[in-house]
C-alpha cells in the first residue's frame, strides 16, 4: 500500500523531524509512505488570501499522484475514532489489491493533504473523496504531520490486532 502525504512547508525543528522519522520507520513494514513537501507561499496581512490559496492549490494539484484516493484534512471534515480510521484505511487497502473491472474508481494509493496556514482552496476540496478532521482544535502544520503519521501507524496496529492501541 502506498500513502502520500502532501503538505505545505517543511519540518523545521529537529524534534518534529525525529518524530516523523520514527513513525516512517515504524510504518515501513505496513506501507510505503511518501512525504511530498511543497513550498508555502509567503504572505502578510495585506496579501490577498484567495490568491495565495490559489497558488498553493496549483502546486498541490500537480503533486497528487494519479489514481489517488484523495483525503483532505480539514477542521470541518468528519471526525473518526482511531478504530474507524483503521477500518477506512483497511477498506482502501483491500480495494487496491482486489480491483474489479466493474469498479469505476480505481485507486492505487491514498493521498492525504495538509493545507497551509490559510487553509485550502476550493479546488482541492472539489477533488477530495473525503474530508476528515482530527479535532475542532487547530494544530500547527508540523504538529499535524506527526499526528497524522501516528494515527496512520495506529490504524495499521489496530488492523493487525496489536497491543499499541489498547
Amino acid at each position: 500500500m502506498k500513502i502520500n502525504i502532501v503538505t505545505l512547508g517543511k519540518l523545521k525543528e529537529k524534534y518534529w523531524q525525529d518524530a516523523e522519522q520514527e513513525y516512517l520507520k515504524r510504518l515501513s513494514v505496513f506501507a510505503k509512505i511518501n512525504i511530498i513537501e511543497l513550498k508555502e507561499e509567503k504572505f502578510d496581512e495585506k496579501s490577498n488570501h484567495e490568491v495565495i490559496k490559489t497558488k498553493e492549490a496549483e502546486k498541490i494539484l500537480k503533486a497528487i499522484p494519479k489514481d489517488s484516493y484523495v483525503i483532505v484534512l480539514d477542521k470541518e471534515g468528519k471526525q473518526f475514532s482511531s478504530e474507524e480510521l483503521s477500518q477506512k484505511i483497511t477498506i482502501q487497502q483491500s480495494s487496491f489489491t482486489a480491483k474489479s473491472a466493474v469498479t469505476a474508481d480505481k485507486f492505487n494509493n491514498i493521498t492525504m493533504i495538509i493545507g497551509g496556514p490559510l487553509g485550502l482552496h476550493k479546488s482541492i476540496f472539489d477533488i477530495a473523496k473525503e474530508k476528515i478532521s482530527f479535532s475542532k482544535l487547530t494544530f500547527t502544520h508540523q504538529m499535524m504531520r506527526v499526528i497524522l503519521l501516528e494515527q496512520i501507524y495506529r490504524s495499521f496496529m489496530i488492523s493487525e490486532d496489536r497491543k499499541y492501541h489498547w
